[in-house]
């Protein structure tokens, strides 16, 4: 699975982006979808989660309520709505992609075997 993220820049705090990342497989719907982010000097973090279908989420407490992840299995495509962006959310962003059965997102990064390449998100105050 080749993932290519994009949409990353620079935005003020308050400010809003959306990235989207494309996935190129012929069987996206059978990938659980994930956003995580690392900002410098510190580890990978989970940021949202999405089912196969889309019809389960989950969000780390630092963005839940901000942040939206939707996807579009038609377009092979995840998106993550950021809002209300603070200086805090300013690292890289990358997406996620792991073959699985289950029916539920997941947060669980040791679960996501194929990786995006990251796209930079600055928010500056």
């Amino acid at each position: 699975v080749q993932l290519q993220a994009s949409g990353g820049g620079l935005v003020q705090a308050g400010g809003s982006l959306r990235l989207s990342c494309a996935a190129s497989v012929r069987t996206f719907s059978l990938f659980g979808m994930g956003w995580f982010r690392q900002a410098p000097g510190k580890e990978r973090e989970f940021v949202a989660a999405i089912s196969r279908s889309g019809t389960d989420t989950v969000y780390s407490d630092s963005v839940k309520g901000r942040f939206t992840i939707s996807r579009d299995n038609a377009k092979n495509t995840v998106y993550l709505q950021m809002n209300s962006l603070e200086p805090e959310d300013t690292a890289a962003y990358y997406c996620a992609a792991r073959q699985t059965m289950s029916q539920y997102a997941s947060g669980r990064i040791e679960g996501y075997g194929n990786w995006g390449q990251g796209t930079l998100v600055t928010v500056s105050s």
